[in-house]
């Protein structure tokens, strides 16, 4: 079992960290794409963030390498004890499993729309916007994901696009693994910025 602290003990932390005094959720179950959840970690503690790991699960998730059975990751907090008020930013990776688990869960749907009423900035990659399709905020946005995803995102009001990353008003997406690092240096610019009203604003209509 590896635990993210543990791992990314020996890395060095870039200079002028951009989100010192930070925290960062990261809601996650099993069946999460280990690597999308790992690189993004490391992208908001390397720039001064603390993060933690959020789930309905109260003591390790299990992640995945595709298909392949992963690391098994502590989880910090459950979904049912969190609050969106405790953290300045979520991020919700993908993997088939996670979302579609996440999405059938009422406390993880309320822990994420809390963030948009908010107006705090949310990064979601590859299978992750699944569970915002249940939220019902992804109406009007401009998203991409993992292609797969497509009709449901359009199904569900959204404009869907074939691109790396995608920013509308605090919300970040990428659509696979591949796109990492243009995703993982977007959050940390969005979630640096802080909140967005617009981003509140089309979560209260």
């Amino acid at each position: 079992m590896s635990k993210f602290s543990d791992i990314l003990r020996s890395r060095k932390k870039s200079k002028g960290p951009l989100l010192d005094n930070q925290r960062v959720a990261f809601v996650a179950t099993d069946g999460v794409e280990q690597i999308e959840l790992i690189e993004s970690w490391k992208a908001v503690e390397n720039a001064g963030a603390e993060a933690e790991l959020v789930s309905p699960k109260e003591d390790v998730v299990q992640g995945v390498e595709h298909l392949d059975r992963g690391q098994r990751f502590k989880v910090d907090r459950t979904i049912k004890t969190a609050n969106a008020n405790e953290y300045d930013a979520l991020v919700i990776p993908g993997g088939v499993t996670n979302p579609d688990s996440l999405r059938m869960n009422d406390d993880a749907l309320r822990f994420i729309k809390d963030f948009f009423e908010q107006g705090k900035p949310v990064g979601v990659i590859c299978h992750g916007p699944w569970t915002l399709v249940e939220t019902g905020l992804v109406e009007g946005r401009t998203i991409t994901s993992w292609p797969s995803l497509h009709t449901d995102i359009t199904n569900a009001g959204g404009n869907w696009v074939d691109k790396e990353v995608v920013t509308d008003h605090g919300l970040v997406s990428s659509r696979s693994p591949k796109d990492l690092t243009a995703f993982c240096n977007k959050i940390v610019e969005e979630f640096a910025e802080g909140t967005h009203e617009e981003q509140a604003g089309r979560a209260a209509r």
